[in-house]
């Protein structure tokens, strides 16, 4: 069991539940494709209880009122390409949010991250910034997918995943031990090939139906 000091495991019912369909090999992309946009949706519900907010001014159709909103910008960063196909679910509760793009890929031979695109919005300092990736296996491409988004002034981060390995949240915590990570599961280890276990198979390849 890795140091658990940043990590939260999100154990709420339907999250759980939603993870269990997710697992089970007989459910065909479409099913996983919209499994995974519910269960992105429910869990960055339960993450943001966590976000500050400040108070505005609006104008009800009786008389003057106030109410809150985010006190500051949200920024997502899927780690392509599976990162990619959570997006649309958190989109669905925070409409106003930007989306960076970051391309990782792993050496099978290596294991070490390599990318091959980055493009972030601007302002990264002054935003919530959750990067998003349906594993956490190493940790190698969240590492350093975390370096860039700091390099580029990223400054409140928050590292999603629906299934992490202990070995991957050792690492971001060994590295980056003030990034928060949210998980929907911890699950027990990693196999020869660094696959998670139980884990949930191929996330890119079950959600676009490639092998």
């Amino acid at each position: 069991m890795p140091d658990s000091k940043n990590l939260n495991v999100l154990n709420h019912p339907l999250i759980q539940q939603k993870l269990t369909y997710l697992r089970d090999k007989r459910t065909d992309s479409a099913g996983f494709r919209d499994l995974l946009n519910e269960l992105s949706a429910l869990m960055v519900y339960e993450i943001t209880r966590q976000l500050p907010t400040r108070k505005i001014s609006v104008q009800t159709p009786l008389e003057d009122s106030s109410g809150n909103i985010l006190a500051n910008p949200v920024i997502l960063v899927p780690i392509l390409r599976a990162g990619l196909a959570m997006c649309d679910g958190i989109l669905h509760l925070i409409p106003q949010a930007r989306v960076g793009h970051l391309g990782l890929y792993r050496d099978e031979k290596t294991l070490q991250a390599i990318s091959y695109y980055k493009k972030f919005p601007n302002d990264m300092s002054h935003s919530d910034i959750f990067i998003i990736d349906p594993m956490l296996a190493t940790g190698g491409s969240a590492v350093s997918a975390i370096d860039k988004v700091k390099t580029a002034g990223g400054k409140r981060i928050y590292f999603v995943c629906l299934v992490a390995a202990p070995e991957g949240v050792a690492k971001i915590n060994n590295q980056y031990g003030d990034i928060p990570i949210y998980t929907a599961a911890l699950d027990r280890e990693l196999n020869e090939k660094s696959y998670i276990l139980p884990g949930l198979g191929d996330a890119g390849d079950r959600i676009y139906g490639t092998v």
